[in-house]
């Protein structure tokens, strides 16, 4: 039986997809991207029992962002984020807090990552995938033991993200969400950074960038 656990938090203005993942045994967890409402994801950590180890970022907008700060400095984690994706992380209009917030917010990861690289975090080995299209340094965080891909802004349930802000590309997208429709397992589950989950399979049917597959 997996041992993994995935819980849900939707936060921030536009309905973000926090995720807590978490080995049932240990409780050692993980947060992937906190996009607002530190003290819910605070709050939810503590009655699940949890002992968070990291933070990852899937890319560097606002809504994925804006609790990462308070967090890090709570619990002493260290925040993981592309290498790629530095340039936004740290410049408030590029990351759209300025579109929203009177205040600059901007993130300085700890780690960063590439395409292909690996790490352990909440007794987990996550794999990097860089999937540019949304942001130039958007990128997917998969675990390959427990078939799960969380794919930020990447690739949503018959759908994808937004191409027309700082440093997206269509053409990158295609090639992006193409790719792990290709690579991925039919049964990896994905969760993505807004709406429901989906699968690989599911959006290998019904997903509109599907028909570019080869």
């Amino acid at each position: 039986m997996s041992e993994i656990r995935v819980k849900r938090l939707v936060v921030g203005v536009v309905g973000t997809n926090c995720y807590l993942v978490y080995h049932e045994e240990t409780k050692k967890a993980a947060v992937v991207d906190p996009g607002d409402r530190a003290d819910l994801i605070l709050e939810a950590a503590e009655r699940y029992g949890l002992f968070p180890e990291a933070i990852l970022l899937t890319h560097g907008h606002f809504d994925h962002i804006m609790a990462a700060n308070e967090l890090r400095e709570k619990w002493h984690v260290p925040v993981y984020a592309c290498k790629k994706e530095l340039d936004i992380l740290g410049d408030w209009e590029k990351n759209l807090v300025a579109s929203y917030f009177d205040t600059p917010y901007t993130v300085t990861p700890d780690i960063t990552v590439e395409e292909g690289d690996t790490f352990s975090a909440a007794g987990f080995t996550w794999q990097v995938f860089e999937t540019p299209g949304h942001t130039i340094g958007s990128c997917c965080y998969y675990i390959e033991k427990e078939k799960v891909l969380f794919s930020g802004d990447t690739l949503f349930s018959g759908s994808y993200g937004r191409t027309d802000l700082p440093t997206g590309s269509g053409r990158m997208m295609i090639g992006s969400v193409t790719r792990l429709l290709k690579s991925l397992p039919e049964d990896v589950m994905v969760y993505p950074g807004h709406m429901d989950e989906t699968t690989i399979g599911y959006e290998k049917q019904y997903n509109p960038l599907a028909r570019f597959l080869k």
